[in-house]
């Protein structure tokens, strides 16, 4: 069967579908698919991404022994070129993006293919099929016992061009509905459209906005389809998984930070009806003239401020009838003179009423945000008895290096966060907020703050190349606003904690949070004069302090799991991710007893299940290679790992089919030019 490339084909006509028939593909669900089940059938395995599986034949005592089951190519492959059942996938992805570049040389508008090697999806399985997409927005459905490919669906949304925020085209995964009879998967664009199509042949659903597509941009005040920021990127897309919930389909989006104007495009929330498409509500994150929260927009710069919405994941509680929303930052993230006031709800976690999309509840976790600190993943929906109360709790892991525990019944905060004295601004125009929210309980899961105290101290020698290197920065605590000359903010503008979340123990209460000690440098400038700009200041990069040697700048540990029993808001262990080989190996360390430092570089995000800890490392295994380690879940000791065949990008997700449980993962193989994989692991 041969791919559909006919320039004048309908956009979104790109279909493979291979051995399809009712007996191979998944049967009607009379049921709810659930982790109960063996199943996966949301990106955090449910609407609380507790990231928890029950399932126990993969445990402490043969974890060691899992091999790969299967291992199949990213859809991206299809792009290019058919190959007959049973065949392998060798091109390169150079070589499949020259093909389509010599088949259609207009098919890059920007002159750049998309970024194929950014797989960082999580799989949903559903009744024995896996679901997910790829960088350039091409969606899959795959045998879970086999990796026998069933169907791809091609959007072709690369052709309008990059996806937002520069070339690392992001696709996070997909939605999956069923009312019993129909079953239909959902994914956005990077070209900014909601997708649905059949799940049992990937078939665009007619019924289902225009031909299977819905234009998420349509409506939205200051869009103009086909802008890009100013990094030639297109300044709107979706790249987490849309979040379907009973028959509402809520979408993400990513808008650019990168912008020359102060006039952006706001990132209302929407509901879509599963069946037809068609808005059921909408919240505007920037309220308007009236409405709740606009008087934390001064001067009136609600009018024309974007941005503001959930780039990342959401996650609901069905019985208390609330979609937890967790939001960004204003755009641009680091100068805020045109936006003055708290700027509700950016930087908040929104609970909205399902049914009508209006606000029950907010809480502001940054004030004013400069910093880039979006609350980056969704928030765990994980019941706790603290003082003998039991309480519906909700913890949103941040950037900042903070969990923000809420009843999310009413948005009351679990224990006390205090308002405190925060450093002011000297940027003129600039005016930081007084105070930030500090949690007094769990205690920050990574380091705050950039002091000279902070600095590498593992000989007086290190520790003055470390105080020479950051002269003619800004140091401060957590909060010190950007300067012209160059904050060093710690954590930095990736966290702390990042998009892959944290997992959550329904049986235990206990929270597990991956994080590294990341840092940035956050300057801005006035914009220069060949930028067309009514912007004061602009973000412009400074190169961060140059550390001889390799050596890292900051203590350690610089990668971290922390456990945290959210009964009582205590940590209850924390041990460094990864043997720290890039550091202890450097010259200026030899013959010293360090201890563990961590260092791995992964965003993979943790799997729990009913007896482990699974996460994905990108060293230690032969050969010092990726691989991926089971720890034990109540003293974060490591059990056992196994090789990866390439570094993990997704978070892994479990299942189980015909009776045997897989893990399954989308992995890098080594090489610039190799396609990445969706990998499966099972026990022999």
């Amino acid at each position: 069967m041969s791919l559909d490339r006919r320039r004048g084909a309908r956009p979104g006509v790109v279909l493979l579908a291979l051995a399809l028939g009712a007996a191979a593909l998944s049967a009607q669900h009379a049921a709810r698919p659930s982790t109960a089940r063996g199943e996966w059938p949301t990106y955090g395995a449910d609407l609380a991404s507790s990231k928890y599986s029950p399932l126990d034949q993969i445990n402490t005592a043969n974890f060691a022994r899992l091999r790969v089951a299967w291992r199949v190519k990213s859809p991206d492959a299809v792009l290019s070129m058919t190959l007959p059942n049973g065949a392998e996938w060798t091109a390169s992805s150079k070589e499949i993006f020259a093909e389509l570049n010599r088949l259609d040389p207009k098919r890059w508008r920007d002159g750049q293919p998309p970024f194929v090697s950014n797989f960082k999806a999580t799989p949903l399985m559903v009744g024995g099929t896996l679901y997910l997409n790829s960088p350039s927005s091409v969606a899959a459905a795959y045998d879970a016992k086999t990796g026998a490919l069933r169907w791809a669906y091609n959007p072709k949304s690369y052709e309008a061009g990059t996806t937002t925020m520069t070339a690392r085209w992001n696709q996070r995964g997909v939605a999956y509905w069923t009312d019993g009879n129909e079953e239909r998967i959902f994914w956005g664009t990077g070209d900014g459209y909601l997708i649905g199509v059949n799940a049992r042949t990937g078939k665009p659903v007619d019924g289902f906005g225009t031909h299977g597509r819905v234009d998420v941009m349509e409506g939205l005040p200051r869009a103009s389809r086909g802008e890009r920021d100013y990094l030639n990127a297109l300044t709107y897309s979706v790249q987490s998984p849309p979040f379907v919930v009973g028959d509402l389909v809520v979408t993400p989006a990513s808008i650019s930070s990168l912008i020359s104007r102060k006039e952006q495009i706001p990132g209302w929330i929407r509901a879509y009806d599963v069946r037809t498409g068609r808005v059921r509500w909408t919240f505007r994150t920037i309220p308007e003239a009236g409405e709740f929260g606009v008087e934390t927009w001064e001067d009136g710069s609600w009018a024309y401020s974007g941005k503001v919405t959930t780039w990342s994941m959401f996650s609901a509680d069905e019985e208390l009838g609330l979609l937890y929303a967790p939001t960004n930052t204003v755009a641009p993230d680091y100068y805020g003179g045109h936006r003055l006031g708290d700027n509700l709800f950016a930087e908040s976690i929104l609970a909205l009423d399902l049914k009508t999309g209006r606000r029950v509840w907010h809480f502001q976790t940054v004030h004013h945000g400069l910093w880039d600190y979006d609350n980056p993943a969704a928030p765990n929906l994980i019941d706790v008895t603290v003082g003998g109360r039991r309480i519906r709790a909700l913890a949103q892991i941040t950037k900042q290096g903070f969990v923000y525990t809420l009843d999310r019944a009413t948005g009351v905060p679990v224990w006390p966060v205090e308002e405190r004295k925060v450093l002011p601004s000297d940027v003129p125009g600039e005016r930081a907020a007084p105070t930030q929210p500090f949690p007094t309980r769990p205690v920050p899961f990574e380091y705050q703050g950039a002091t000279i105290d902070d600095l590498v101290d593992f000989t007086p020698e290190i520790r003055a190349v470390a105080v020479k290197a950051v002269q003619g920065y800004r140091l401060g605590p957590l909060f010190t606003p950007p300067t012209i000359e160059g904050t060093i903010q710690r954590p930095g503008t990736t966290g702390g904690g990042n998009w892959s979340g944290a997992a959550g123990d329904p049986e235990t209460g206990l929270l597990y949070v991956p994080s590294q000690q990341g840092w940035s440098v956050v300057r801005v400038v006035p914009p220069e004069a060949e930028l067309t700009s009514n912007l004061r200041y602009v973000q412009r990069p400074r190169p961060g302090p140059a550390m001889s040697g390799g050596l890292p700048l900051f203590k350690p540990p610089y990668s971290r799991m922390t456990a945290i029993d959210m009964n009582t808001g205590t940590h209850v262990w924390m041990v460094p991710t990864g043997n720290g080989n890039d550091v202890r190996h450097l010259p200026m360390l030899k013959g010293l007893n360090l201890p563990p430092v961590g260092g791995d570089t992964t965003l993979s995000g943790p799997l729990l299940t009913k007896t482990l800890l699974v996460y994905a490392l990108t060293a230690g295994g032969t050969g010092d290679g990726p691989r991926l380690v089971a720890y034990d879940k109540k003293t974060g000791r490591e059990l056992a790992s196994v090789d990866l065949p390439g570094v993990a990008v997704g978070t892994p997700m479990t299942y189980l089919v015909d009776g045997k449980q897989y893990i399954a993962l989308t992995v890098r193989p080594a090489g610039t030019d190799a396609m990445p994989e969706l990998v499966a692991l099972a026990l022999p």
